[in-house]
Protein backbone atom coordinates (compact mmCIF):
# COMPACT_ATOMS: atom_id res chain seq x y z
CA UNK A 1 0.00 0.00 0.00
CA UNK A 2 1.30 3.26 -1.11
CA UNK A 3 0.18 7.29 -1.20
CA UNK A 4 -3.29 8.06 -1.31
CA UNK A 5 -5.48 10.75 -1.65
CA UNK A 6 -9.07 11.13 -0.19
CA UNK A 7 -10.87 12.54 -3.15
CA UNK A 8 -8.82 15.65 -3.39
CA UNK A 9 -7.42 16.16 0.30
CA UNK A 10 -3.84 15.74 1.66
CA UNK A 11 -1.80 12.42 0.39
CA UNK A 12 -1.49 10.10 3.30
CA UNK A 13 1.55 7.90 3.33
CA UNK A 14 1.26 4.37 5.49
CA UNK A 15 3.72 3.78 7.57
CA UNK A 16 5.69 0.27 8.56
CA UNK A 17 5.78 -2.35 11.32
CA UNK A 18 7.53 -5.07 11.96
CA UNK A 19 6.41 -8.41 13.72
CA UNK A 20 9.15 -11.07 15.46
CA UNK A 21 8.01 -14.46 16.09
CA UNK A 22 8.75 -18.15 17.32
CA UNK A 23 10.00 -20.45 14.54
CA UNK A 24 10.14 -22.83 17.16
CA UNK A 25 6.47 -22.69 17.85
CA UNK A 26 5.14 -22.42 14.07
CA UNK A 27 5.68 -18.31 13.91
CA UNK A 28 7.03 -17.29 10.73
CA UNK A 29 10.48 -15.44 11.69
CA UNK A 30 10.07 -11.04 11.01
CA UNK A 31 6.93 -10.34 9.24
CA UNK A 32 7.29 -6.91 7.80
CA UNK A 33 3.57 -5.24 7.12
CA UNK A 34 1.97 -1.75 6.27
CA UNK A 35 0.61 0.20 8.76
CA UNK A 36 -2.68 2.34 6.84
CA UNK A 37 -2.93 6.12 7.98
CA UNK A 38 -6.29 6.06 8.43
CA UNK A 39 -7.61 2.77 10.27
CA UNK A 40 -3.99 1.45 12.08
CA UNK A 41 -4.83 -2.13 9.76
CA UNK A 42 -1.82 -4.41 9.21
CA UNK A 43 -0.57 -5.44 5.58
CA UNK A 44 1.68 -8.17 5.15
CA UNK A 45 4.71 -7.03 2.93
CA UNK A 46 7.36 -10.49 3.12
CA UNK A 47 7.94 -12.82 5.90
CA UNK A 48 11.45 -14.34 6.63
CA UNK A 49 12.56 -17.19 8.84
CA UNK A 50 16.14 -17.08 8.40
CA UNK A 51 16.98 -16.51 11.99
CA UNK A 52 15.19 -18.69 14.58
CA UNK A 53 12.81 -17.73 17.22
CA UNK A 54 13.75 -13.58 16.59
CA UNK A 55 11.86 -12.49 19.67
CA UNK A 56 12.90 -8.83 19.74
CA UNK A 57 13.33 -6.19 17.36
CA UNK A 58 15.00 -2.58 16.97
CA UNK A 59 14.86 -0.49 14.19
CA UNK A 60 17.84 1.50 13.13
CA UNK A 61 17.62 5.49 13.41
CA UNK A 62 17.14 5.97 9.06
CA UNK A 63 15.13 3.04 8.69
CA UNK A 64 17.04 0.59 7.00
CA UNK A 65 18.00 -2.08 9.03
CA UNK A 66 16.10 -4.05 11.41
CA UNK A 67 18.05 -5.85 13.61
CA UNK A 68 16.69 -9.10 15.87
CA UNK A 69 17.67 -11.58 18.65
CA UNK A 70 17.77 -15.37 17.78
CA UNK A 71 16.15 -16.34 21.55
CA UNK A 72 17.92 -19.58 21.97
CA UNK A 73 20.58 -21.52 23.84
CA UNK A 74 23.31 -20.44 22.07
CA UNK A 75 22.43 -16.87 21.61
CA UNK A 76 22.65 -14.67 18.24
CA UNK A 77 21.96 -11.01 16.79
CA UNK A 78 21.48 -10.24 13.40
CA UNK A 79 21.08 -7.55 10.53
CA UNK A 80 18.42 -7.61 7.89
CA UNK A 81 17.67 -4.86 5.03
CA UNK A 82 14.42 -3.87 5.07
CA UNK A 83 12.68 -2.01 2.21
CA UNK A 84 12.68 1.94 2.17
CA UNK A 85 9.28 3.09 2.35
CA UNK A 86 9.16 5.64 -0.81
CA UNK A 87 9.94 2.30 -2.51
CA UNK A 88 6.58 0.36 -2.30
CA UNK A 89 8.41 -2.83 -2.46
CA UNK A 90 6.47 -5.92 -1.32
CA UNK A 91 9.29 -8.10 -0.10
CA UNK A 92 10.65 -9.65 3.45
CA UNK A 93 13.47 -8.17 5.10
CA UNK A 94 16.75 -9.57 3.64
CA UNK A 95 19.47 -10.99 5.93
CA UNK A 96 22.58 -8.60 6.10
CA UNK A 97 25.62 -10.93 6.94
CA UNK A 98 25.57 -14.27 8.58
CA UNK A 99 23.87 -13.84 12.42
CA UNK A 100 26.61 -12.96 15.20
CA UNK A 101 27.02 -14.76 18.34
CA UNK A 102 26.19 -12.63 21.42
CA UNK A 103 28.43 -14.94 23.90
CA UNK A 104 25.47 -15.60 26.42
CA UNK A 105 21.99 -17.63 26.08
CA UNK A 106 18.14 -16.59 25.62
CA UNK A 107 18.63 -12.96 24.44
CA UNK A 108 15.55 -11.21 24.85
CA UNK A 109 15.82 -8.10 23.70
CA UNK A 110 18.23 -5.58 22.28
CA UNK A 111 18.62 -1.81 22.00
CA UNK A 112 20.99 0.59 19.93
CA UNK A 113 23.33 2.58 21.85
CA UNK A 114 26.81 4.56 21.67
CA UNK A 115 26.93 3.34 17.85
CA UNK A 116 26.77 -0.30 19.11
CA UNK A 117 23.51 -2.90 19.15
CA UNK A 118 23.35 -3.79 22.74
CA UNK A 119 21.65 -7.40 23.51
CA UNK A 120 20.38 -8.31 27.18
CA UNK A 121 20.93 -12.43 27.47
CA UNK A 122 18.18 -13.42 30.04
CA UNK A 123 19.77 -17.01 30.29
CA UNK A 124 22.80 -16.20 30.99
CA UNK A 125 22.32 -12.61 32.54
CA UNK A 126 24.27 -10.88 30.58
CA UNK A 127 24.63 -7.82 28.42
CA UNK A 128 26.42 -8.12 25.07
CA UNK A 129 27.94 -5.44 23.07
CA UNK A 130 28.25 -5.90 19.13
CA UNK A 131 29.71 -3.25 17.02
CA UNK A 132 27.55 -2.02 13.88
CA UNK A 133 29.56 -1.27 10.92
CA UNK A 134 29.17 1.33 8.48
CA UNK A 135 26.96 -0.90 5.95
CA UNK A 136 24.65 -1.83 9.20
CA UNK A 137 26.31 -5.41 9.54
CA UNK A 138 27.25 -6.38 13.07
CA UNK A 139 30.59 -7.52 14.36
CA UNK A 140 32.02 -9.74 16.85
CA UNK A 141 31.08 -9.22 20.58
CA UNK A 142 33.29 -5.97 21.62
CA UNK A 143 31.98 -6.07 25.39
CA UNK A 144 30.13 -7.99 27.68
CA UNK A 145 28.98 -7.62 31.46
CA UNK A 146 27.73 -10.54 33.33
CA UNK A 147 25.43 -9.59 36.39
CA UNK A 148 25.31 -11.70 39.74
CA UNK A 149 22.84 -12.23 41.83
CA UNK A 150 19.95 -14.05 43.39
CA UNK A 151 15.93 -13.10 44.62
CA UNK A 152 13.70 -15.05 46.61
CA UNK A 153 11.70 -16.82 44.24
CA UNK A 154 13.49 -19.79 43.81
CA UNK A 155 12.14 -21.04 40.43
CA UNK A 156 12.58 -17.70 38.53
CA UNK A 157 15.64 -15.83 40.79
CA UNK A 158 18.00 -18.60 41.52
CA UNK A 159 20.51 -16.33 39.32
CA UNK A 160 20.88 -12.93 37.24
CA UNK A 161 18.10 -13.14 34.09
CA UNK A 162 18.93 -9.86 32.32
CA UNK A 163 15.17 -9.11 29.91
CA UNK A 164 15.69 -5.81 28.64
CA UNK A 165 18.65 -3.28 27.94
CA UNK A 166 18.15 0.30 26.93
CA UNK A 167 19.65 4.03 26.63
CA UNK A 168 18.62 6.75 28.72
CA UNK A 169 17.26 9.58 27.41
CA UNK A 170 20.37 11.67 26.65
CA UNK A 171 22.26 8.66 25.59
CA UNK A 172 24.83 8.77 28.16
CA UNK A 173 23.84 5.27 29.97
CA UNK A 174 22.62 2.34 29.34
CA UNK A 175 20.30 0.75 31.82
CA UNK A 176 19.51 -3.02 31.61
CA UNK A 177 16.83 -4.37 33.87
CA UNK A 178 17.19 -7.99 35.48
CA UNK A 179 14.23 -10.15 36.71
CA UNK A 180 16.54 -12.54 38.14
CA UNK A 181 18.83 -9.77 40.30
CA UNK A 182 15.61 -7.51 41.69
CA UNK A 183 17.84 -4.51 40.16
CA UNK A 184 18.69 -2.04 37.01
CA UNK A 185 22.14 -1.93 36.68
CA UNK A 186 23.45 0.97 34.70
CA UNK A 187 26.55 1.23 32.69
CA UNK A 188 28.27 3.34 30.01
CA UNK A 189 29.26 1.74 26.77
CA UNK A 190 32.61 3.31 24.78
CA UNK A 191 31.14 4.41 21.75
CA UNK A 192 34.60 3.45 20.05
CA UNK A 193 35.46 0.25 21.60
CA UNK A 194 31.94 -0.83 22.54
CA UNK A 195 33.60 -1.76 26.13
CA UNK A 196 31.09 -1.29 28.81
CA UNK A 197 31.62 -0.08 31.76
CA UNK A 198 29.90 -0.70 35.49
CA UNK A 199 28.49 2.81 36.99
CA UNK A 200 25.71 1.47 39.80
CA UNK A 201 22.78 -1.46 40.61
CA UNK A 202 19.53 -0.22 41.70
CA UNK A 203 17.59 -2.61 44.05
CA UNK A 204 14.30 -2.80 43.82
CA UNK A 205 11.74 -4.72 45.85
CA UNK A 206 12.81 -8.20 46.28
CA UNK A 207 10.68 -10.55 44.42
CA UNK A 208 8.93 -8.18 41.86
CA UNK A 209 10.80 -9.54 39.48
CA UNK A 210 11.24 -6.39 37.38
CA UNK A 211 11.16 -6.79 33.62
CA UNK A 212 10.64 -3.37 31.61
CA UNK A 213 11.27 -0.04 31.61
CA UNK A 214 9.97 3.00 30.41
CA UNK A 215 11.10 6.38 30.54
CA UNK A 216 8.71 9.77 30.82
CA UNK A 217 8.69 12.01 27.87
CA UNK A 218 10.46 14.56 30.27
CA UNK A 219 13.31 12.00 30.86
CA UNK A 220 13.09 12.89 34.62
CA UNK A 221 11.05 9.85 35.66
CA UNK A 222 11.31 5.76 34.76
CA UNK A 223 8.85 3.44 35.01
CA UNK A 224 9.68 -0.18 35.91
CA UNK A 225 6.90 -3.11 35.27
CA UNK A 226 7.50 -5.76 37.33
CA UNK A 227 6.59 -10.03 35.82
CA UNK A 228 6.70 -11.54 39.48
CA UNK A 229 3.87 -9.04 40.94
CA UNK A 230 2.65 -7.60 38.11
CA UNK A 231 3.07 -4.32 39.66
CA UNK A 232 5.24 -1.00 38.18
CA UNK A 233 7.78 0.74 40.43
CA UNK A 234 8.13 5.01 39.82
CA UNK A 235 11.94 6.15 39.80
CA UNK A 236 13.24 9.66 39.79
CA UNK A 237 16.11 9.57 37.14
CA UNK A 238 19.13 11.57 37.55
CA UNK A 239 20.32 11.94 33.94
CA UNK A 240 23.85 14.02 35.21
CA UNK A 241 24.84 11.62 37.70
CA UNK A 242 23.22 8.18 36.08
CA UNK A 243 20.90 7.74 39.59
CA UNK A 244 17.59 5.81 39.71
CA UNK A 245 15.88 6.09 42.67
CA UNK A 246 12.65 4.12 43.55
CA UNK A 247 10.17 6.02 44.95
CA UNK A 248 7.09 4.32 45.18
CA UNK A 249 4.75 1.32 43.52
CA UNK A 250 1.44 0.86 41.77
CA UNK A 251 -0.60 -2.13 40.77
CA UNK A 252 -1.27 -2.99 37.15
CA UNK A 253 -4.33 -5.55 37.78
CA UNK A 254 -7.02 -4.86 39.96
CA UNK A 255 -7.91 -6.49 43.55
CA UNK A 256 -9.42 -10.21 43.50
CA UNK A 257 -7.62 -11.07 40.26
CA UNK A 258 -6.84 -15.05 41.11
CA UNK A 259 -5.46 -16.65 37.80
CA UNK A 260 -1.49 -16.54 37.84
CA UNK A 261 -0.67 -13.61 35.84
CA UNK A 262 2.65 -11.69 34.26
CA UNK A 263 3.06 -8.64 33.29
CA UNK A 264 5.26 -8.16 30.38
CA UNK A 265 5.50 -4.69 28.32
CA UNK A 266 5.03 -1.12 29.44
CA UNK A 267 4.63 1.67 27.20
CA UNK A 268 3.68 5.57 27.98
CA UNK A 269 1.81 8.35 25.92
CA UNK A 270 3.43 10.80 23.91
CA UNK A 271 2.28 13.76 26.24
CA UNK A 272 2.85 11.77 29.27
CA UNK A 273 -0.53 11.15 31.18
CA UNK A 274 -0.91 7.63 30.77
CA UNK A 275 0.67 4.47 30.87
CA UNK A 276 -0.56 1.19 29.42
CA UNK A 277 0.69 -2.40 30.47
CA UNK A 278 0.42 -5.83 28.90
CA UNK A 279 -0.17 -8.31 31.58
CA UNK A 280 -0.15 -12.68 30.57
CA UNK A 281 -2.56 -14.73 32.32
CA UNK A 282 -5.50 -12.07 33.22
CA UNK A 283 -5.12 -10.74 29.13
CA UNK A 284 -5.73 -7.80 29.54
CA UNK A 285 -3.92 -3.92 29.28
CA UNK A 286 -3.72 -2.18 32.25
CA UNK A 287 -4.70 1.44 31.65
CA UNK A 288 -3.02 3.88 34.37
CA UNK A 289 -2.69 7.29 35.00
CA UNK A 290 0.47 9.87 36.27
CA UNK A 291 0.05 12.97 37.91
CA UNK A 292 1.06 15.41 35.76
CA UNK A 293 3.01 17.67 38.18
CA UNK A 294 4.84 15.08 40.41
CA UNK A 295 5.28 12.23 37.15
CA UNK A 296 5.25 9.59 40.88
CA UNK A 297 2.06 8.52 41.61
CA UNK A 298 0.76 6.42 39.07
CA UNK A 299 -3.55 5.03 39.69
CA UNK A 300 -4.50 1.76 38.45
CA UNK A 301 -7.96 3.15 36.37
CA UNK A 302 -8.88 -0.07 34.43
CA UNK A 303 -7.82 -3.26 32.30
CA UNK A 304 -9.30 -4.07 28.91
CA UNK A 305 -9.00 -7.33 26.86
CA UNK A 306 -6.06 -7.84 25.25
CA UNK A 307 -7.66 -9.28 22.29
CA UNK A 308 -5.98 -13.05 22.10
CA UNK A 309 -4.13 -14.64 24.99
CA UNK A 310 -0.56 -14.15 26.16
CA UNK A 311 0.05 -10.36 25.26
CA UNK A 312 3.99 -10.49 25.39
CA UNK A 313 4.79 -6.88 23.95
CA UNK A 314 2.62 -3.95 23.59
CA UNK A 315 3.81 -0.76 21.06
CA UNK A 316 2.06 2.45 20.36
CA UNK A 317 2.09 3.59 17.31
CA UNK A 318 4.19 6.82 15.98
CA UNK A 319 1.13 8.96 16.29
CA UNK A 320 0.55 7.87 19.47
CA UNK A 321 -3.55 7.39 18.46
CA UNK A 322 -2.97 3.38 18.58
CA UNK A 323 -1.71 0.34 20.52
CA UNK A 324 -0.59 -2.99 19.40
CA UNK A 325 -0.21 -6.03 21.23
CA UNK A 326 1.88 -9.61 20.13
CA UNK A 327 -0.63 -11.86 21.76
CA UNK A 328 1.98 -14.74 21.46
CA UNK A 329 -0.45 -17.88 22.61
CA UNK A 330 -3.43 -16.70 20.01
CA UNK A 331 -1.00 -15.89 17.44
CA UNK A 332 -2.18 -12.41 16.69
CA UNK A 333 -1.30 -8.71 16.74
CA UNK A 334 -4.26 -6.34 17.55
CA UNK A 335 -4.58 -2.89 17.62
CA UNK A 336 -6.84 -0.40 19.60
CA UNK A 337 -8.32 3.03 19.15
CA UNK A 338 -7.19 4.94 22.56
CA UNK A 339 -9.27 7.95 23.97
CA UNK A 340 -7.05 10.88 24.21
CA UNK A 341 -8.60 12.04 27.40
CA UNK A 342 -8.98 8.62 29.21
CA UNK A 343 -6.56 6.75 27.71
CA UNK A 344 -8.63 3.97 27.44
CA UNK A 345 -8.01 1.78 24.19
CA UNK A 346 -10.86 0.09 22.29
CA UNK A 347 -10.30 -2.66 19.95
CA UNK A 348 -9.95 -2.20 16.42
CA UNK A 349 -8.77 -4.82 14.55
CA UNK A 350 -6.13 -8.04 14.72
CA UNK A 351 -3.54 -9.24 11.93
CA UNK A 352 -2.56 -13.35 11.87
CA UNK A 353 0.95 -13.93 13.60
CA UNK A 354 1.60 -17.23 15.25
CA UNK A 355 3.60 -17.43 18.22
CA UNK A 356 3.83 -13.36 17.98
CA UNK A 357 6.10 -11.88 20.54
CA UNK A 358 7.03 -8.47 19.59
CA UNK A 359 5.61 -5.34 17.23
CA UNK A 360 7.51 -1.87 16.43
CA UNK A 361 7.16 1.00 14.15
CA UNK A 362 9.52 2.18 11.15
Amino acid sequence: MGDRSDGGGEARSDGRAYIGSFTSAGGRGVIATTVDADTGALTELGATDALADPSYLALSADGSMLYAVSEGEEGAAAAFEVTPRASGGTSAPRLAGEPVPVCGSGPTHLALAAGHLVTANYGSGSVTVLPVHADGTLGAAAGIRQHEGTGPDAERQEGPHAHQVLPDPSGKWLLAVDLGTDSVWTSVVDPGTGDITPHTETALRPGTGPRHLVFHPAGTHAYVLNELEATLTVCRWDAEKGALEPVGEAPVLPDGVEVASYASEIVVSHDGRHLWAAVRGHDSIAVLTLDEKTREKAELVTTVDCGGRWPRDLALDPAGRRLYAANEHSGDVTWFDIDPATGIPSRAGSFEAPAASCVIFG
